[in-house]
């Protein structure tokens, strides 16, 4: 059989036909005339090869093989029922679902904690399984095995939904035991410190860093390769917290994103300063694979992300 051939209008018929047994009554309950509903039925006929519905002393009998399609018919259409309903909202409250979300060591630091303070309150059986980027790659995004990832993306799959989180720039972090200090902060003072160097752009497995390509190291080095400059690296590490720690050595000079700086602020061993130059502010991306695009789960930890994300910008500004 073509399948091609077959509307699915004459399955809604020929269900309603085997239940009601009776022509004019089927074409009562659809609302459709008396004569349509006979010519529904011969195409049936003509359509499954059987006469399906046979005049006897009792009325309107199925043959053996309406027996046979009774059953599947039933579960097709309800199948197709399910299909166009419209999509139950999720139930945050009630989920106990696990979202995979691969956040870089800064995105973890920042945003994490507070997006998991809300969810206790939200959405207490919901867990977070929290991934770094080297557990990650762009397939397994594509293909929906991970919820999203957040993270400063140097590229990314044109094919991805994305977002940005938030816009940030960058602070300085130095012992207040830091002879700079007392020194006056000021360009040279800052190139003649030592440094420590955290990045971790992307996906994938990482690889060493070349200290005399200036151009690769990211944000700050860039920056200061325009003014013909270069800083003198004694620590390089892809994570943040490992370099915040650092910051209490009094020889170091650490310089990363500002809401990761002020996470410092109450430390009273570490001192918050605004880099003596001009460093350009990035961004912090959402991406996700456009099969999770329209499921109401994601949806919803979409937005409470982008609430979460608002909050802490605003705070920041403040």
């Amino acid at each position: 059989m073509n399948i091609g051939r077959i509307d699915l209008n004459l399955l809604v018929y020929l269900d309603v036909l085997l239940r009601e047994r009776n022509v004019t009554r089927a074409a009562s309950y659809l609302g459709i005339t008396q004569p349509a509903m006979s010519n529904g039925l011969r195409r049936l006929r003509e359509l499954f090869d059987d006469p399906l519905l046979v005049r006897t002393s009792e009325g309107m009998t199925p043959t053996e093989r309406a027996l046979e399609l009774q059953p599947v018919v039933r579960s097709v259409l309800a199948a197709v029922e399910r299909a166009v309903q419209p999509k139950k909202p999720f139930d945050a409250a009630r989920s106990t679902r696990v979202f995979r979300i691969m956040a870089s060591d800064y995105a973890e630091s920042t945003l994490i904690p507070a997006v998991l303070e809300r969810l206790q309150r939200e959405a207490p059986d919901i867990a977070l399984d929290i991934m770094t980027p080297s557990d990650v790659s762009y397939l397994n995004v594509e293909q929906g095995k991970v919820d999203m990832v957040i993270n400063r993306f140097d590229s990314m799959p044109q094919s991805f939904h994305q977002n940005t989180v938030w816009q940030d720039s960058f602070s300085c972090l130095l012992s207040v035991d830091n002879p700079l200090l007392a020194g006056g902060f000021d360009l040279e003072s800052y190139l003649h410190a030592q440094h420590v160097w955290v990045s971790k752009t992307g996906m994938g497995v990482g690889v060493g860093v070349d200290p005399s390509a200036a151009q690769d190291l990211g944000w700050v080095d860039e920056a200061l390769a325009r003014l013909g400059r270069k800083r003198r690296i004694t620590v390089f590490t892809r994570h943040y917290q490992v370099a915040v720690l650092l910051a209490t050595q009094k020889h170091l000079v650490v310089t990363v994103p500002s809401k990761l700086a002020l996470l410092m602020r109450d430390n009273p061993r570490v001192a918050i300063k605004p880099p003596p130059f001009e460093i350009p502010p990035f961004e912090l991306k959402m991406a996700w694979s456009p099969l999770l695009q329209r499921n109401p789960g994601h949806q919803w930890m979409r937005r409470l992300i982008g609430e979460v994300a608002r909050e802490i910008d605003g705070d920041t500004a403040a």
